[in-house]
């Protein structure tokens, strides 16, 4: 028959249009592990397994429905090239398969999309066009340019074909553990969710499904339940963060799953941070954000087999090294404590011997004598140190205190 897909003429979506996914991508992405974290089930309560979609070639799930819609084109829509808009992800999955099957692909990402992601998408062949400030203002420009150089678009996530393919991951997840209670998985369009709900509904009927959205961007979690959603701020998971979601995935989202949570920043860089510290995996915001509804909502997944979905890994260092200090700092492992001294001999020194009988590590120390409402004879340093955990680092405190310091910690923005 003609490549042309009979999924998107009939714009549904069918666990069989899944299979078929799984057979036609096979061998040309990665059937990426899935398996049991011992150390994740004994912080949540749950029992943890997760899917490491962040170790695809390009770090990302989005492999699978991009090569999906790609191998369903007849040949003379391929000769056309394709282009998509994209916050990196699918960007990096369209470019880099179409360029092994020797499609030309232009990708327009918002102006705002992390280096990495750039970089990355024009490593593996595309031509990245940036414009905008979020992927609702790429997608614009894509279309526009779409109809001026007769490109073939391919939608990140509104469109059958990719979303039959993402839905392969639900398959595989399925079939390692077939006694899993629960997926939770993150939602920026849906086409992710769409695809593995799909998938779940036809091989375990009864199993719960839950959608994941960062707080910043609820566009789904409003469109599903007839809310008003605003949509706006600096997220940590820009892959989710879509103002609109797609027509055809809330529509399947809306049948097919059991409820959407929404997450905090300070949830969602815990969730990256305690992967890379427990399963050595680099998660970027919107991969880990599955992870990150179970830690904020630990009574929901107790004592469940639950199966989450890490959908990738494309995370600027500098924002990584950044997120996990900032959970040092939160834990109280690291902390700015400032203390108010008499500006005479020794008076550092003795405040250091406390520390030293703490056992708390100084990293920095800040005097300030001239920018301060002390008087003349005043002095403020802050110091900056390093405990074994927010117990060390109290006890310090409380010791200071009683020698007569004024302490107190400054807080982290």
């Amino acid at each position: 028959m003609n490549e042309q897909s009979k999924i998107s003429a009939g714009q549904s979506l069918t666990v069989e249009d899944v299979r078929a996914a799984r057979e036609r991508i096979r061998g040309a992405v990665i059937e990426t592990v899935t398996s049991y974290s011992r150390t994740l089930s004994e912080i949540t309560g749950a029992n943890i397994y997760l899917k490491f979609e962040n170790h695809q070639f390009t770090a990302s799930f989005k492999e699978r429905g991009a090569l999906n819609a790609l191998l369903l084109m007849s040949e003379e829509r391929r000769s056309k090239g394709v282009i998509a808009a994209s916050a990196g992800n699918h960007a990096q999955g369209l470019s880099y398969h179409a360029t092994r099957l020797g499609i030309p692909a232009t990708i327009v990402m918002p102006v705002t999309t992390p280096a990495i992601k750039v970089k990355q998408t024009e490593s593996v062949g595309g031509k990245v066009v940036l414009f905008g400030e979020k992927f609702d203002d790429a997608h614009a420009h894509a279309r526009q340019l779409e109809q001026e150089q007769g490109l073939v678009f391919v939608h990140p996530f509104d469109d059958p074909d990719v979303a039959a393919g993402q839905g392969t991951i639900g398959l595989e997840m399925l079939e390692a553990f077939p006694d899993l209670d629960v997926l939770v998985v993150p939602i920026g369009g849906g086409g992710l969710m769409s695809g593995i709900a799909t998938a779940a509904r036809a091989l375990k009927p009864g199993i719960e499904l839950i959608g994941v959205e960062a707080e910043l961007y609820p566009s789904m979690h409003g469109a599903v339940k007839g809310v008003s959603a605003e949509c706006a701020g600096d997220t940590l998971a820009e892959g989710i963060a879509v103002k609109e979601p797609g027509v055809l995935t809330r529509k399947w989202i809306a049948e097919l799953v059991d409820d959407i949570l929404l997450v905090s920043e300070p949830d969602l860089e815990r969730a990256v941070s305690l992967l890379l510290q427990i399963e050595k995996t680099v998660v970027e915001g919107a991969g880990a954000a599955g992870f990150a509804a179970v830690l904020a909502n630990p009574d929901r997944f107790a004592g469940k087999n639950v199966g989450l979905v890490l959908c990738g890994g494309n995370i600027d260092t500098r924002l990584l090294a950044n997120v996990l200090i900032r959970d040092l700092a939160r834990s109280g492992q690291l902390s700015r404590l400032r203390i108010t001294l008499q500006d005479r001999p020794g008076a550092l020194f003795k405040v250091m011997r406390t520390f030293d009988a703490h056992r708390v590590n100084i990293i920095e120390i800040y005097h300030q004598r001239i920018f301060t409402n002390l008087p003349a004879k005043g002095l403020i340093t802050d110091i900056e140190c390093e405990a074994r955990d927010k117990p060390q680092l109290d006890a310090l405190i409380e010791e200071l205190h009683d020698e007569g310091y004024a302490v107190h910690r400054v807080e982290m923005d």
